[in-house]
């Protein structure tokens, strides 16, 4: 018999779940949190509030599967110092964009000179990728822009922006956006619109809008963001990373196994910035699967981050791990970790979208070094 509503609830930390009403999408991408669309990232407002449960200001926190840097900006935004690595190399720009101390005078002007050269007359080459996703016109402008970047102090945001304006100008419909499969390339029926949509021929206008949008969420960050307090981004897998430093707690979300492919959900960004790949070390990836092997293969690699994070830690500090344990594999990946689970809190998790709907929960693990 399926537990009742209050039943269930009685088992859950309310303080750390949260309904739609009470926290809508636009609270849960404030600021620098939506620079850019990113699957599998948890929501600031839990990061905040186990950060001060668990640590305090003027502490350094370390994330050692930082993704887009949520525990980064909320450490900031918290009064921390935070350091985060990840495997993919986009993400760890998104972390240097978002964290970073920026001139916003000169951000701005360099911003809006950029947009006001966009035009189609690009006439070099057209990757392959391009070709096949991008319309065109829209290929030109892209490509276009991408040509400017080295022109301005500002590069790494110019490259978010045309990393986000090519996620939306791609030949996809307007509801598969994450993961498309192959171009469309003739009008469809819009699930999102409810009405017959077109393919997008340009890129111009997505480019000023998130330019204007990212200047914009980059000034809100600067003026919550704590004063003196600093971020450090490694690129590189936490096996194997040594910081150069003890930390006073780890606030991590590692990525589940099977579950999405971190590389392949930004395909158009590692195309058109040539960025490096270390896709091979990337830890649960889709494409290695959920059979026993890949389980036994993630629990290890799991284990191992942990184990050389926590060796970095100061004696007694906290290791809070959120993650969805369905598969009941975190009290040995902790225990091969040398870690000894203290708490295990249950968290509702609010649904983002209606084609996502159904009950959904999370574990928070909150562990010390045994």
């Amino acid at each position: 018999m399926a537990p009742t509503q209050d039943a269930l609830y009685a088992r859950l930390d309310l303080e750390l779940s949260w309904s739609e009403r009470a926290l809508p999408q636009r609270e849960r991408t404030k600021h620098v949190h939506g620079l850019h669309p990113y699957l599998g990232k948890f929501i600031p407002q839990l990061v905040e509030t186990l950060v001060r449960r668990y640590l305090r200001a003027g502490q350094h926190v370390l994330d050692p599967f930082a993704g887009s840097g949520t525990t980064l900006v909320q450490a900031l935004e918290s009064g921390l110092d935070a350091t985060g690595a990840d495997v993919a190399a986009f993400n760890c720009l998104l972390m240097r964009v978002k964290t970073q101390r920026h001139n916003l005078f000169v951000l701005e002007r360099e911003l809006r000179d950029a947009c006001a050269r966009i035009d189609d007359g690009y006439a070099g080459a057209v990757p392959d990728y391009a070709r096949r996703w991008v319309a065109p016109r829209a290929a030109r402008e892209l490509l276009g822009f991408r040509a400017l970047i080295h022109d301005y102090g500002s590069a790494d945001v110019l490259r978010v922006v045309l990393a986000r304006a090519a996620r939306s100008a791609r030949l996809t419909t307007h509801f598969d956006l994450d993961f498309p499969r192959a171009p469309q390339l003739e009008p469809y029926w819009c699930h999102k619109h409810r009405r017959e949509c077109r393919p997008v021929e340009r890129a111009e206008h997505f480019l000023r809008r998130y330019a204007l949008d990212t200047l914009a969420r980059i000034k809100e960050f600067q003026r919550v963001r704590a004063r003196g307090r600093e971020a450090y981004v490694h690129h590189g897998d936490s096996r194997e990373l040594d910081f150069g430093r003890r930390f006073d707690g780890i606030v991590t979300s590692p990525p589940y196994p099977g579950l999405i492919d971190y590389h392949e959900q930004h395909r158009y960004a590692y195309e058109l910035l040539g960025l490096d790949e270390l896709r091979e070390l990337e830890v649960g990836s889709a494409w290695r699967g959920t059979g026993k092997a890949a389980l036994a293969a993630y629990s290890d690699a799991i284990a191992e981050a942990l184990a050389n994070a926590a060796a970095q830690l100061r004696p007694g500090a906290p290791v809070v791990i959120v993650v969805n344990d369905r598969r009941d594999l975190y009290p040995d990946i902790l225990d091969s970790a040398g870690l000894r689970l203290e708490h295990r809190l249950r968290r509702h998790v609010n649904r983002r979208t209606g084609r996502r709907a159904g009950e959904f929960f999370e574990d928070v693990l909150v562990a010390r070094a045994s």
